[in-house]
């Protein structure tokens, strides 16, 4: 694997279709927000990536925002020292959000306020058994960012939410995936591989039906019943046109395993 591109706080390797997403610093700078984002929408907007990995480094996988340069910001300019939720935070949520490729999100260690947001606005979360999850909004005097307040309660189911959001406690990787934040939880120094193999199964999909997935389960959180299922008979009848599913389908009758081409 080599990297394509290092700045520096987030790097950007490939492998095969996979995009690895790295960030090199627990709290989110503007320097790393901006790199992140960037990073994110290029990895979004190239078709020969077909899934991507988004992790941290060390022990923790982002930790939210740097509270030292928001301190800064808010002695400068109380007015505008949220501006970066419309410049930052929000950009990237829906890059990771709504990017028609699947995206995993390997949690090595503390995730924390907006990186429990960026988390999951992913796709898939594996989180290494040492990783600690938590809110961390009320705790300095604020409410959600990053999705928190929409993705946490998909996620856990709204009185769960209600009490991590509240309460601000932390929770462990067991937990997370008890409750439903993580998919699966593995030892931390399986983690990297366990991501790869998983990211380079999904790059091996229908990447077209994994970006119409995407929007469907986005789109549907309670929507009323005749709009979904418009929605599907829309995107099925686009999908059916695709050369992927009319292979899959000659490959199923021919008792063969398809091979997708993400077109």
């Amino acid at each position: 694997m080599a990297d394509e591109s290092t700045g520096d706080v987030v790097s950007v390797s490939r492998d095969g279709a996979v995009a690895t997403v790295t960030l090199l610093r627990p709290a989110l700078t503007t320097d790393l927000k901006t790199e992140l984002r960037d990073a994110l929408e290029r990895v979004a907007a190239d078709d020969e990536v077909r899934a991507v990995v988004l992790t941290g480094t060390g022990r923790a996988f982002c930790v939210g925002q740097d509270l030292a340069e928001h301190a800064d910001a808010l002695r400068a300019d109380p007015a505008t020292a949220f501006t970066t939720i419309d410049e930052h935070y929000n950009p990237i949520v829906t890059t990771l959000a709504t990017m028609p490729k699947p995206v995993v999100a390997a949690v090595n260690g503390t995730c924390v306020g907006a990186g429990l947001g960026l988390a999951l606005a992913c796709d898939l979360r594996i989180a290494a058994d040492t990783a600690k999850f938590g809110t961390a909004f009320t705790g300095i005097g604020l409410t959600c960012d990053s999705g928190l307040s929409a993705t946490l309660a998909r996620a856990v189911g709204a009185a769960r939410a209600s009490e991590l959001v509240l309460l601000g406690d932390t929770f462990t990787a067991a937990q997370a995936a008890e409750w439903g934040v993580a998919g699966r939880v593995v030892p931390a120094d399986e983690l990297a591989a366990t991501a790869a193999e998983l990211a380079a199964r999904l790059a091996a999909g229908p990447t077209l039906a994994y970006a119409a997935a995407k929007r469907a389960l986005a789109e549907s959180w309670g929507a009323p019943l005749p709009d979904v299922l418009r929605g599907e008979g829309e995107a099925q009848a686009r999908l059916g046109l695709t050369a992927d599913h009319r292979g899959a389908v000659e490959a199923f009758l021919a008792k063969s395993k398809p091979v997708f081409h993400g077109s």
